[in-house]
Protein backbone atom coordinates (compact mmCIF):
# COMPACT_ATOMS: atom_id res chain seq x y z
CA UNK A 1 0.00 0.00 0.00
CA UNK A 2 2.57 1.92 0.90
CA UNK A 3 4.58 1.74 -2.69
CA UNK A 4 1.77 2.06 -4.55
CA UNK A 5 1.23 5.14 -3.11
CA UNK A 6 4.86 6.57 -3.71
CA UNK A 7 3.85 5.54 -7.46
CA UNK A 8 1.03 7.69 -7.40
CA UNK A 9 3.25 10.84 -5.81
CA UNK A 10 5.80 9.78 -8.38
CA UNK A 11 3.42 9.96 -11.71
CA UNK A 12 2.98 14.22 -11.44
CA UNK A 13 6.49 14.22 -10.51
CA UNK A 14 6.93 12.36 -13.91
CA UNK A 15 4.22 13.99 -15.99
CA UNK A 16 5.90 17.69 -15.26
CA UNK A 17 9.83 16.09 -16.29
CA UNK A 18 7.78 14.92 -19.73
CA UNK A 19 6.52 18.00 -20.44
CA UNK A 20 9.46 20.16 -19.33
CA UNK A 21 11.42 17.96 -22.42
CA UNK A 22 8.81 18.14 -24.66
CA UNK A 23 9.31 22.12 -23.75
CA UNK A 24 12.95 22.15 -24.51
CA UNK A 25 12.57 20.07 -27.79
CA UNK A 26 9.68 22.37 -28.97
CA UNK A 27 12.38 25.27 -28.56
CA UNK A 28 15.27 24.01 -30.26
CA UNK A 29 12.96 22.37 -33.10
CA UNK A 30 11.79 25.99 -33.91
CA UNK A 31 15.17 26.98 -34.12
CA UNK A 32 16.66 26.36 -37.77
CA UNK A 33 19.81 24.27 -37.72
CA UNK A 34 22.92 26.40 -38.03
CA UNK A 35 25.83 26.04 -40.31
CA UNK A 36 29.44 25.30 -39.16
CA UNK A 37 30.85 28.77 -40.49
CA UNK A 38 31.29 31.98 -38.65
CA UNK A 39 31.45 34.99 -39.93
CA UNK A 40 33.15 38.43 -37.77
CA UNK A 41 32.31 41.87 -38.87
CA UNK A 42 35.28 43.83 -36.76
CA UNK A 43 33.77 47.48 -36.55
CA UNK A 44 35.28 50.39 -34.66
CA UNK A 45 33.02 49.76 -32.07
CA UNK A 46 33.61 46.33 -31.54
CA UNK A 47 32.79 42.83 -32.98
CA UNK A 48 29.96 41.27 -34.64
CA UNK A 49 29.76 37.44 -35.23
CA UNK A 50 27.23 35.28 -36.62
CA UNK A 51 26.51 32.02 -38.21
CA UNK A 52 23.78 30.99 -41.11
CA UNK A 53 20.73 28.98 -41.76
CA UNK A 54 21.90 27.04 -45.13
CA UNK A 55 18.53 24.70 -44.91
CA UNK A 56 16.51 28.07 -44.54
CA UNK A 57 18.17 30.09 -47.39
CA UNK A 58 20.45 28.10 -48.94
CA UNK A 59 21.44 30.76 -52.13
CA UNK A 60 21.65 33.55 -49.65
CA UNK A 61 23.49 31.95 -47.42
CA UNK A 62 26.45 30.84 -50.73
CA UNK A 63 26.13 34.85 -51.94
CA UNK A 64 26.71 36.54 -48.58
CA UNK A 65 29.55 34.04 -47.51
CA UNK A 66 31.44 34.73 -51.20
CA UNK A 67 31.39 38.45 -50.46
CA UNK A 68 32.78 37.60 -47.24
CA UNK A 69 35.22 35.65 -48.40
CA UNK A 70 36.44 38.21 -51.37
CA UNK A 71 36.80 40.77 -48.69
CA UNK A 72 33.52 42.92 -50.09
CA UNK A 73 32.36 43.95 -46.75
CA UNK A 74 35.45 45.59 -45.49
CA UNK A 75 35.13 49.35 -45.78
CA UNK A 76 31.76 49.07 -45.58
CA UNK A 77 29.33 50.58 -43.01
CA UNK A 78 26.38 50.02 -41.35
CA UNK A 79 24.34 53.50 -43.00
CA UNK A 80 20.72 52.79 -40.64
CA UNK A 81 20.79 52.03 -36.94
CA UNK A 82 17.08 52.22 -35.68
CA UNK A 83 16.84 51.35 -31.97
CA UNK A 84 14.60 48.53 -31.11
CA UNK A 85 14.33 47.93 -34.99
CA UNK A 86 17.62 47.00 -37.20
CA UNK A 87 20.84 47.77 -37.72
CA UNK A 88 21.24 47.67 -41.38
CA UNK A 89 24.63 47.46 -43.52
CA UNK A 90 24.86 49.12 -46.97
CA UNK A 91 25.10 47.71 -50.17
CA UNK A 92 28.66 46.87 -50.69
CA UNK A 93 28.32 49.07 -54.11
CA UNK A 94 28.55 52.46 -53.20
CA UNK A 95 28.65 51.72 -49.37
CA UNK A 96 32.95 51.30 -49.20
CA UNK A 97 35.32 53.67 -48.62
CA UNK A 98 37.60 51.76 -50.60
CA UNK A 99 37.02 50.84 -53.90
CA UNK A 100 35.54 47.63 -55.28
CA UNK A 101 37.99 45.62 -58.03
CA UNK A 102 36.35 43.89 -60.43
CA UNK A 103 35.07 40.51 -59.11
CA UNK A 104 34.04 42.11 -56.28
CA UNK A 105 31.75 44.28 -58.32
CA UNK A 106 30.38 41.73 -60.47
CA UNK A 107 29.53 39.41 -57.40
CA UNK A 108 28.02 42.43 -55.52
CA UNK A 109 25.63 43.31 -58.35
CA UNK A 110 24.69 39.88 -58.15
CA UNK A 111 20.59 39.60 -57.12
CA UNK A 112 19.61 36.89 -55.27
CA UNK A 113 16.38 35.37 -55.27
CA UNK A 114 13.89 35.86 -52.29
CA UNK A 115 13.73 32.78 -49.80
CA UNK A 116 11.42 33.49 -47.96
CA UNK A 117 10.64 30.91 -44.74
CA UNK A 118 8.03 31.09 -41.37
CA UNK A 119 11.88 31.99 -39.57
CA UNK A 120 10.88 34.87 -37.72
CA UNK A 121 12.72 38.48 -37.51
CA UNK A 122 13.63 38.67 -33.36
CA UNK A 123 16.29 40.12 -32.03
CA UNK A 124 19.58 39.29 -33.43
CA UNK A 125 18.17 37.87 -36.51
CA UNK A 126 19.84 38.28 -40.06
CA UNK A 127 17.42 39.61 -42.87
CA UNK A 128 18.24 40.64 -46.54
CA UNK A 129 17.23 44.28 -47.70
CA UNK A 130 15.75 44.50 -51.44
CA UNK A 131 13.43 46.64 -53.46
CA UNK A 132 9.56 46.31 -54.00
CA UNK A 133 11.15 43.08 -56.17
CA UNK A 134 11.09 40.45 -54.09
CA UNK A 135 14.35 38.84 -55.78
CA UNK A 136 16.38 42.32 -55.55
CA UNK A 137 18.57 41.64 -52.71
CA UNK A 138 22.10 42.01 -53.37
CA UNK A 139 24.61 42.80 -50.07
CA UNK A 140 22.82 44.70 -48.06
CA UNK A 141 21.61 42.99 -44.65
CA UNK A 142 20.32 43.90 -41.39
CA UNK A 143 20.83 42.06 -37.53
CA UNK A 144 17.48 42.61 -35.89
CA UNK A 145 17.46 45.15 -32.59
CA UNK A 146 13.74 43.59 -31.52
CA UNK A 147 10.98 42.13 -32.41
CA UNK A 148 8.95 42.48 -35.88
CA UNK A 149 6.67 40.08 -36.85
CA UNK A 150 5.56 42.52 -39.97
CA UNK A 151 8.95 41.79 -41.52
CA UNK A 152 7.73 37.80 -41.05
CA UNK A 153 7.69 36.06 -44.61
CA UNK A 154 8.61 39.54 -46.52
CA UNK A 155 12.33 39.57 -45.94
CA UNK A 156 14.86 36.44 -46.34
CA UNK A 157 16.12 35.22 -43.23
CA UNK A 158 19.49 33.74 -43.77
CA UNK A 159 21.43 33.43 -39.94
CA UNK A 160 21.93 34.96 -36.84
CA UNK A 161 23.92 37.02 -34.46
CA UNK A 162 26.65 34.23 -32.18
CA UNK A 163 28.31 37.14 -30.80
CA UNK A 164 28.23 40.60 -30.32
CA UNK A 165 25.38 42.02 -28.70
CA UNK A 166 26.77 44.12 -26.75
CA UNK A 167 28.19 46.33 -30.02
CA UNK A 168 24.81 46.31 -30.66
CA UNK A 169 23.96 47.76 -27.98
CA UNK A 170 26.53 51.04 -28.32
CA UNK A 171 25.53 51.28 -31.56
CA UNK A 172 21.97 52.12 -30.34
CA UNK A 173 23.06 54.68 -27.95
CA UNK A 174 24.66 56.77 -30.85
CA UNK A 175 22.93 59.69 -32.23
CA UNK A 176 21.20 59.59 -35.02
CA UNK A 177 19.17 61.32 -37.54
CA UNK A 178 16.64 61.18 -39.50
CA UNK A 179 16.28 60.80 -43.49
CA UNK A 180 13.00 59.52 -45.17
CA UNK A 181 11.85 56.32 -43.64
CA UNK A 182 15.56 55.67 -42.33
CA UNK A 183 16.78 56.13 -38.94
CA UNK A 184 20.75 56.92 -39.29
CA UNK A 185 24.08 57.13 -37.47
CA UNK A 186 25.20 60.82 -37.40
CA UNK A 187 28.96 58.78 -37.24
CA UNK A 188 30.30 56.35 -39.84
CA UNK A 189 30.33 52.57 -38.75
CA UNK A 190 32.74 50.95 -40.01
CA UNK A 191 33.23 47.54 -40.82
CA UNK A 192 37.24 47.77 -40.92
CA UNK A 193 37.94 43.79 -41.75
CA UNK A 194 36.33 40.66 -41.78
CA UNK A 195 37.52 37.11 -41.36
CA UNK A 196 35.88 33.81 -41.15
CA UNK A 197 36.11 30.51 -39.93
CA UNK A 198 34.37 26.89 -38.97
CA UNK A 199 33.08 26.25 -35.78
CA UNK A 200 33.50 22.73 -34.73
CA UNK A 201 30.07 20.52 -34.30
CA UNK A 202 31.69 18.79 -31.32
CA UNK A 203 32.47 22.14 -29.37
CA UNK A 204 28.66 23.10 -29.99
CA UNK A 205 27.50 20.11 -28.81
CA UNK A 206 29.40 20.36 -25.98
CA UNK A 207 28.37 24.16 -25.60
CA UNK A 208 24.85 22.88 -25.48
CA UNK A 209 24.91 20.20 -23.06
CA UNK A 210 27.06 22.28 -20.27
CA UNK A 211 23.97 24.87 -21.20
CA UNK A 212 20.99 21.93 -20.06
Amino acid sequence: MGRCKRVKELIPLVSCAFLLCWGFNDAFAAEPQMGTARVVFQTNYGDIEFGFYPSVAPKTVDHIFKLVRLGCYNTNHFFRVDKGFVAQVADVVGGRSAPLNEEQRVLAQKTIVGEFSDVKHVRGILSMGRYSDPDSAQSSFSVLLGDAPHLDGQYAIFGKLTKGDETLRKLEQLPTKKEGIFVMPTERITILSSYYYAFSPSILLLGHFIYL
